[in-house]
């Protein structure tokens, strides 16, 4: 939030010198000695996560040499990131984009958001007030969501294909969607497994083609209370098997698992939902985070590493 308020506050955009140094978040962090590289990688993680949730973030190079990006500044053009004039919304859909504005309102007015603004203005960079309570616009980038939320809402059942993690190929799957709901930054859907008649969560990354709306309907009752179920259960799940990981201090590993971790006497107890997801997150640290337990879940970091490894032309 506060890494937007910045970005939308300049037109002339901010150096990630500036950012590191200015924006809540980062600048705390850089306090406590977390490492620039590490908070390097946390920018890059951050700015790539915002664009996939639609904010449009443009990069302002070198005139002379677009390609050399050492001065680069970065900023949100406030032209792209508002609304059509011609969407519409019905009363409910207004409501909820209301409650929704009211928080992005009272999180850009905070003291922080202002602290930030007034660190960026004293470094010589003009600021935009107009920002405070900007609205922004956000969207999702897994291609399963929208025809997902359109059978929810017409009760209908859906077939897709769906890569469930450790097999080769995709299984054409049959469902009767009940809700979708976010966890820990991913999208899932609840719904009923026609071939065996029991509720099933399905990670929407791991839908691999079109989702297929068909013209079987279902009681639409069934959908009343879906989406505390789904994230009741997800949670349970995520309490009931932890990860224990070593991470090096400072580092991007121990800034980002430090935020959803609990400390143990040799690292981090990471809980989590799905260990292939986990795999993926933690080789992409390399060696700033190792896998103490549980054995299957080492294995799997270990297999994507190799993968990396030779697929650089590496051996083993």
């Amino acid at each position: 939030m506060n890494l937007v308020v910045a970005l939308l506050a300049t037109e002339q955009g901010l150096t990630k010198e500036t950012i590191l140094s200015s924006v809540s978040g980062y600048r705390e962090q850089s306090e406590a000695g977390a490492s620039k590289d590490a908070l390097e990688k946390m920018f890059e993680r951050d700015k790539e996560n915002l664009r996939g949730l639609g904010v449009p973030i443009e990069t302002i190079g070198d005139h002379a040499d677009p390609d050399d990006l050492r001065e680069a500044r970065y900023r949100v053009p406030t032209a792209e990131y508002a609304l059509p004039v011609d969407i519409e919304f019905t009363a409910a859909e207004i409501a909820l984009l209301n409650l929704a504005g009211s928080v992005w309102s009272e999180s850009s007015m905070s003291e922080q958001a202002r602290s930030g603004l007034r660190k960026i203005r004293a470094l010589g960079n003009p600021v935009d007030e107009r920002i405070i309570g900007y609205a922004p616009r956000i969207s999702v980038r897994d291609h399963a969501f929208a025809p997902l939320q359109r059978a929810i809402e017409q009760a209908r059942t859906v077939t897709f294909p769906y890569l469930k993690p450790g097999e080769r190929s995709a299984r054409l799957r049959r469902v009767r969607p009940l809700a979708l709901v976010e966890y820990e930054a991913r999208w899932h859907v609840l719904g009923v497994d026609v071939a065996t008649d029991a509720e099933r969560t399905y990670l929407l990354s791991r839908i691999t083609d079109a989702v297929v709306i068909t013209r079987e309907g279902f009681d639409p009752e069934s959908r009343r209370g879906a989406g505390e179920r789904a994230l009741r259960g997800l949670r349970e799940l995520a309490d009931s098997q932890t990860a224990l990981v070593e991470v090096h201090p400072g580092t991007e590993a121990a800034l980002r698992l430090g935020r959803r971790a609990t400390p143990a006497t040799q690292g981090l107890r990471v809980p989590y939902v799905d260990a292939h997801v986990l795999a993926d997150e933690l080789a992409s640290y390399g060696p700033e985070a190792r896998v103490v337990e549980p054995p299957h879940l080492r294995d799997l970091v270990i297999e994507r590493l190799r993968a990396v490894h030779e697929r650089h032309g590496g051996t083993r």
